[in-house]
């Protein structure tokens, strides 16, 4: 079989994919251009790693689409300067195309075995400014305040916890809202509180933790 071109897929992912969902942020294409996404994917759907296609990493998890991934980027609007967290780094890669965007990337995640190959697959990649905690993002103490924070799996409401760890001036990114039609949206924190800004509609898997509860109809 042939060797697949990766460096094309990576190509085509981005000029036909991402930039026409309006994704026209220069860093975040050059890091979505640069960044080997097959890297981060398991072994057996390496070939489909540039695939419109949420990709499964285990224990039910699953990617995001590359074209959620860019449009998260870019609505976080991270300055090279900026301290981000991650909530659900899964795979690691949204978390190293945030860790060339920012100075410094925490990202925290549920699954021990999860975080341990996303620490080694930013290793590989020469990523020093991302660490990879594991962690629960509902039990964790928190680590200080953050200028962006990427929300990686979908909440029914956005938790206060999380809002917390927002400096002021700050920006979330998060999908919210009730399967299969869910708002993503960007919170700003400025010191009377904060302001959320609709973006578009998606369709994620939940949060662990973070889904709503069960309703009965008698």
């Amino acid at each position: 079989m042939p060797t697949m071109d990766y460096a094309k897929a990576r190509e085509t992912m981005v000029e036909q994919q991402v930039r026409p969902w309006d994704v026209l942020d220069v860093r975040v294409l050059d890091a979505l251009a640069t960044l080997p996404r097959e890297a981060f994917v398991n072994e057996t759907h390496r070939a489909l790693a540039y695939s419109d296609l949420e990709l499964p990493i285990g224990h039910g998890e699953k990617m995001m689409k590359p074209v959620l991934e860019g449009r998260a980027l870019q609505a976080l609007e991270i300055d090279a300067g900026d301290r981000v967290l991650e909530i659900g780094s899964g795979s690691g890669f949204l978390a190293a195309c945030l860790g060339r965007l920012a100075r410094e990337v925490v990202g925290i995640e549920r699954h021990a075995d999860l975080a341990e190959a996303a620490r080694a697959r930013l290793q590989t990649q020469s990523i020093a400014n991302v660490r990879i905690e594991t962690a629960d993002a509902f039990s964790w103490e928190g680590d200080g305040q953050f200028d962006a924070i990427c929300v990686s799996g979908a909440v029914s409401a956005i938790p206060e916890r999380f809002l917390r760890w927002l400096r002021p001036g700050g920006r979330l990114f998060a999908v919210q809202g009730v399967s299969p039609v869910m708002d993503a949206v960007l919170v700003r924190a400025d010191v009377n509180g904060t302001r959320t800004q609709s973006l578009f509609e998606t369709d994620l898997a939940y949060l662990a933790g973070a889904a709503p509860a069960p309703k009965f109809d008698f």
